[in-house]
């Protein structure tokens, strides 16, 4: 925490130091156009030329201080959001909250486990992760989190991960330009939109006309400050408008274009920067290098493209200025130029520009998985296997204080699965959570909560924590029946990790023992890894039948001094003592 408390002072020292140079800035613009005032006054008074020259530099020294003005707005909202940035940090490793978006619009019921493992939500794994400040990186953080990698990618990401965790202020200006860009799935659909909007070129005909008319044009004036005949002077009038009304052919396709142009220049002006960060950036590790290495496309840098783009959509928004639009249609057929640029670029970038987009998405990423190895220095990352070899030491779940969590060893073999048993509160069901969400970090390529682990990436198939679904008219035990047909399902097209915890609460105590022994019987022929957590006994006693395959784990509750206690300890075998009719008791129920 110490490293983001000291960034974070650094940063608002920054910003009060932008602040105050801006302030400097505007009161040099407001001297600028008060001198012009006097300049103008001064000439009506007495028409000197050194009150004209006076007049003509302090236009200038306005239009240059205010793009120095712009600029150092842009780097005062850079410090701002570093500011920002590390701010939150501090209050997320204080475990003040948890400052960030939670994804929720990507949780998915019927996913095989988004739901049951809280992926998505508040205080869910997706929150704790994200660092991204994009539509696309939350897509693609998103869509990694939901899908295991192959071990090749899983390799590539953690190479990634690992270098880009000691590249912190590369990392935080990365997230400080996205966050101040205000990029959002709107924006980002409108601009693929428009990508492949009303493609059709203009005419040749026409776009000869686009060149030669302007130069007519140009050459009327030259022949009326030759010879100062006044026809020159009606050609000039004459030509002007047809150059008017020959653009104003064209204005339902340019507003056509500039209505799906609306709020996009500035987020495209930010892509360009985040595309610059990665382009100058020195990476070593594969996958970064890939991705850096695909935004050169036949010699041009996307940032350089993007770049274009962004100046195309400024010269749009002109376009909606009335007085700008007459005289720059009249003069040089604006619209016409405008729009073949757009057509232009459509034609040789438009089809990569979803693709050059997921770059920063994947960074985006990456970004947010080297973040949280940062935050976790302790958190291992998983040796890969191709033996279906699954182990851990001092496993925990990354979102427990880790001041008082409780780390377990575990593995996976000899024996593939486990029959957990332990009375209520004593650590089943958050024990089998965090199997699950470390089996989705490992396969992600992230470090995992544990101090080391050995792992052969595998699907991660749950059933936890289902709800009735009034919509599609299901009761709990339908929807249960229906999420242990998918865990089948799966098994049928893979080996999978397969956590059920108390399955079949929905029917009387025999149907459901007997089919949860059914149930241990038909996922371990279907060659599953993973654990059942059951308060049955008889449950239990399958291991009797299938000793090279199952194990019986369990976790026990203490009585002392009359109050329970509970140490999260993973044992061998089943649990002795329970602890509901000591609670009821205690509390006056029975």
């Amino acid at each position: 925490m110490e490293i983001y408390i000291q960034k974070k002072e650094i940063y608002e020292a920054q910003v009060k130091q932008l602040q105050q140079h801006y302030n400097r800035i505007s009161l040099g613009r407001l001297a600028s156009v008060l001198v012009l005032i006097l300049a103008i006054y001064g000439y009506q008074k007495n028409d000197s030329s050194l009150l004209v020259v006076l007049g003509v530099l302090a236009v200038a020294a306005f239009f240059v201080l205010m793009r120095w003005h712009t600029r150092v707005a842009y780097q005062k909202k850079i410090a701002q959001a570093l500011v920002a940035i590390n701010a939150d940090e501090i209050d997320f490793l204080a475990r003040k909250n948890i400052p960030f978006e939670d994804g929720i619009e990507y949780n998915d019921f019927h996913h095989p486990y988004a739901y049951d493992l809280d992926i998505f939500g508040q205080q869910s794994l997706f929150q704790s992760l994200n660092r991204t400040g994009t539509f696309m990186g939350k897509k693609i953080l998103a869509s990694h989190l939901l899908t295991a990698n192959s071990a090749t990618a899983i390799e590539q990401i953690q190479e990634a991960t690992k270098e880009l965790r000691e590249k912190v202020d590369w990392r935080q200006s990365f997230l400080a330009t996205a966050r101040v860009g205000q990029d959002n799935k709107y924006s980002y659909t409108r601009l693929l939109q428009w990508c492949s909007f009303n493609t059709k070129e203009v005419s040749k005909v026409v776009t000869v006309l686009s060149y030669g008319l302007p130069i007519v044009l140009i050459g009327f004036v030259m022949g009326y400050l030759v010879t100062f005949n006044p026809i020159w002077l009606k050609y000039f009038s004459f030509l002007f408008v047809v150059n008017l009304v020959l653009s104003g052919s064209y204005v339902k396709r340019i507003m056509a274009e500039n209505a799906h142009s609306s709020e996009i220049n500035t987020m495209l002006d930010n892509y360009s920067q985040l595309f610059l960060k990665i382009e100058n950036e020195d990476f070593s590790a594969v996958k970064c290098k890939q991705l850096q290495e695909a935004l050169m496309v036949d010699g041009v840098q996307v940032s350089t493209k993007i770049k274009t783009l962004s100046s195309i959509f400024s010269k749009l928004d002109s376009t909606n200025n009335l007085i700008v639009s007459v005289l720059f249609n009249g003069l040089f057929l604006f619209n016409i130029h405008i729009l073949k640029a757009c057509l232009q670029w459509k034609k040789e970038h438009a089809t990569n520009l979803e693709n050059d987009l997921n770059v920063i998405g994947e960074f985006e990423m990456l970004n947010s998985l080297a973040n949280f190895s940062f935050n976790n220095p302790d958190f291992a990352f998983p040796i890969l296997n191709e033996e279906y070899k699954i182990a851990f030491e001092s496993l925990s779940h990354p979102l427990l204080n880790p001041k008082t969590r409780v780390g377990n060893t575990i593995a996976f073999h000899p024996q593939s699965f486990i029959i957990l048993t332990g009375s209520n509160m004593s650590g089943k069901s958050t024990f089998l959570r965090s199997l699950g969400v470390n089996m989705v970090l490992a396969g992600m390529g992230a470090p995992v909560c544990a101090i080391q682990a050995n792992v052969h990436p595998l699907p991660v198939l749950v059933s936890m924590r289902l709800s009735d679904s009034l919509s599609d008219s299901e009761s709990y035990f339908f929807a249960e029946i229906k999420r242990l047909k998918q865990i089948m399902d799966g098994l049928d097209e893979s080996p999978a990790f397969v956590l059920l915890d108390e399955i079949l609460r929905g029917t009387n105590s025999d149907d459901k023992r007997s089919g949860t022994i059914e149930v241990v019987k038909k996922v371990i022929a279907k060659k599953a890894i993973g654990a059942i957590a059951t308060h049955d006994i008889e449950v239990c006693l399958t291991t009797n039948e299938f000793p090279q395959i199952l194990t019986n784990k369990c976790f026990e509750v203490e009585i002392k001094d009359d109050e329970l206690h509970f140490d999260y300890q993973l044992r061998e075998g089943i649990c002795q003592n329970k602890s509901a009719t000591f609670l009821m008791k205690k509390m006056g129920v029975i």
